[in-house]
């Protein structure tokens, strides 16, 4: 399964073949995983995965490198292909918009920041100059990641951090129903890292957008998230952030994060699934 040919890294698109299938019900989650699997080259990267994500809400995925929280975005982008099912309850067209952990610029191209936003955004060809029009939006785009004034500059000059609030520009217009974002705040100072909170905030908050996020930051996490699932190939603890981020040293641990995050207590936690247990193979009795 793959993505349709033409879509930039970061675009907001409609959903993808092979992406998640339509489902009816007003009201409900925007997205469920129900006991999605995934394998390559005979090994398991996924192993009977479910969760719901809320319509509205900032869910975020955490858990140690290779658990698989980059691959679950690619099965539901259609990018992966995978075993079970994935259903969104779309109210609109269903557009999708990505921010990738990582996105490669041909430092060879001199394509600058406002080239890159137009080329979707104007019918002309970009190298035959960019509207009048295309160029207020673009500024206005820019201004709401923070990066306003930014549109002369080379894409392949700009930091980690720079580009990820490109790509982020990029990904938010047209506004998605949902937005997937992997590890968005790698390569962030302490001031970006606080205006795309705040922006994240507002887009759940005023736009009603749909928010599943990849973090390692724990502290980020507690801020910002309506609920966390906790990856290690299989979900490990699904539940109310507060709950969840009560998980304890196990829980740091699971999560390859050091034991400053600050957690304690995770007995009694009501309302969270925990699982202790290693996946079983598929087909294993219970």
């Amino acid at each position: 399964m793959t993505e349709p040919a033409g879509r930039a890294a970061g675009e907001a698109a409609g959903p993808p073949e092979g992406g998640p299938a339509a489902g009816a019900g007003a009201g409900g989650p925007l997205l469920e995983v129900r006991d999605l699997w995934v394998r390559r080259g005979g090994e398991a990267l996924l192993e009977r995965v479910s969760l719901t994500v809320a319509r509205g809400a900032l869910h975020v995925l955490v858990g140690p490198n290779g658990a698989g929280k980059s691959t679950l975005l690619g099965a539901i982008l259609g990018q992966v292909a995978f075993a079970g099912r994935i259903v969104a309850h779309w109210r609109g067209d269903g557009r999708i918009g990505l921010v990738p952990q990582s996105f490669a610029v041909d430092r060879t191209l001199p394509v600058t920041v406002a080239d890159f936003l137009a080329l979707t955004r104007q019918r002309r060809p970009v190298c035959l100059g960019i509207a009048a029009a295309t160029r207020t939006r673009v500024a206005a785009l820019l201004a709401r990641v923070g990066l306003a004034g930014a549109e002369g500059k080379p894409l392949s000059v700009l930091s980690g951090g720079e580009l990820r609030r490109v790509l982020l520009a990029h990904a938010l217009d047209p506004l998605p129903e949902l937005l997937l974002l992997d590890e968005p705040a790698s390569g962030l100072d302490e001031e970006a890292v606080g205006r795309f909170e705040q922006l994240l905030a507002a887009l759940c908050r005023g736009d009603g957008v749909t928010v599943l996020m990849v973090s390692h930051d724990l502290a980020q996490v507690r801020r910002l998230a309506d609920r966390v699932t906790v990856l290690a190939r299989t979900v490990r603890a699904d539940g109310p952030t507060a709950e969840v981020l009560a998980g304890g040293q196990a829980l740091v641990e699971l999560v390859g994060l050091p034991a400053a995050a600050g957690m304690a207590g995770m007995a009694g936690m009501a309302g969270m699934t925990v699982s202790d247990e290693p996946p079983r193979p598929e087909g294993a009795a219970a």
